[in-house]
């Protein structure tokens, strides 16, 4: 009877370390038939939004746990400074675009007209100065004039002279236009105007604040009428495009997954399955991180992997621990 025991109690040990052993390889990630088992967690990834510029918070859209499509409006500032910057941006680019136009067209015919009427004039003038200098010249000669009203009349012809000479350069100028510098400056004077109005109006649209991807609010910050610095938190948004998983590999295992290779995730909350691609494999090795839930020893050394779901659904929230099926490794 004692010897019977004996061996009955010999083989529930045998049978509960085989047990144990077979446990302790399927947790430690070794290969089966099925293939290899790795533990993970799905990706956390949140984004802190916030304006680029600095104002008066006008409205909230959403709010927490609220869900978002990529590009829906979420927050706005009061915009009435902004928008009147961008006023005054365009109002100096047209002023710009009037100066270009000027100093491209060149003179107008009215004015090219006047020039001339002021040569015609300035050529009258001088031709009366040189007949009066004729004449006191005479008079001089004869005695009958003297010689300051002589010395007069040379000055007078040389104003006239000098003055004719003015307008014709005046003529030329109207004719030929600008110069090719002034027309470079106004072009110059244009494009910085042009943008100081592109400035004006990218912060005009920061005043809006859009979802830059689908995704959960979890958290808002603040409240209308508040005063934002630049870059204030405003929304912590949850991203659920696309969803990652990170997992870890032993390094003995690193060689039967590649990346590009299928993969089946499950969960504990569900009996759902989603299927999955290795995108990427870390070229340093890491301690098992405290998080990885294995009954392997924490100083084994690790891989990282991140794994791609295309197929995601709100069964895979973030942080969530995952079982990572390889088939075939």
């Amino acid at each position: 009877m004692n010897v019977k025991k004996v061996r009955i109690g010999i083989l529930l040990v045998a049978l509960l370390g085989y047990g144990g052993y077979l446990l302790y390889t399927d947790w430690n990630g070794k290969t089966s038939d099925q293939g290899l088992r790795l533990y993970g967690n799905v990706d956390i990834r949140e984004v802190q939004l916030g304006f680029r510029v600095a104002g008066r918070l006008q409205d909230m859209l959403f709010e927490e746990g609220d869900a978002v499509a990529a590009g829906d409006l979420l927050a706005v500032l009061d915009d009435e400074p902004m928008s009147e910057a961008l006023a005054v941006a365009e109002a100096r680019v047209l002023q710009a675009q009037a100066g270009l136009d000027r100093a491209t067209t060149g003179s107008r015919p009215q004015e090219i007209q006047a020039a001339e009427a002021r040569v015609d004039e300035a050529r009258a003038a001088l031709d009366n100065a040189d007949q009066e200098l004729r004449r006191q010249k005479e008079l001089t000669e004869k005695k009958l004039s003297s010689q300051r009203l002589l010395d007069s009349a040379v000055a007078t012809r040389d104003q006239a002279a000098a003055r004719l000479s003015a307008n014709r350069e005046a003529l030329a100028l109207a004719v030929e236009g600008f110069r090719q510098e002034d027309i470079a400056e106004a072009k110059a004077a244009l494009a910085a105007a042009l943008a100081l109005q592109e400035e004006a109006a990218t912060r005009y649209q920061d005043t809006r604040l859009n979802a830059p991807s689908a995704g959960i609010i979890l958290s808002r910050a603040r409240e209308p009428g508040s005063m934002l610095a630049v870059g204030a938190p405003v929304y912590t948004l949850s991203l659920t495009e696309t969803v990652y998983v990170r997992a870890y590999v032993d390094e003995p295992y690193l060689g039967k997954v590649a990346p590009g290779a299928q993969v089946t995730i499950t969960t504990d909350s569900s009996d759902a399955e989603y299927k999955g691609q290795v995108g990427f494999i870390s070229p340093r090795a890491e301690f098992t991180p405290k998080t990885v839930e294995t009954t392997a020893l924490r100083t084994d050394l690790v891989y990282r992997l991140r794994i791609v779901v295309p197929n995601a659904d709100e069964g895979l929230r973030q942080g969530m621990p995952v079982t990572v099926e390889v088939p075939g490794a």
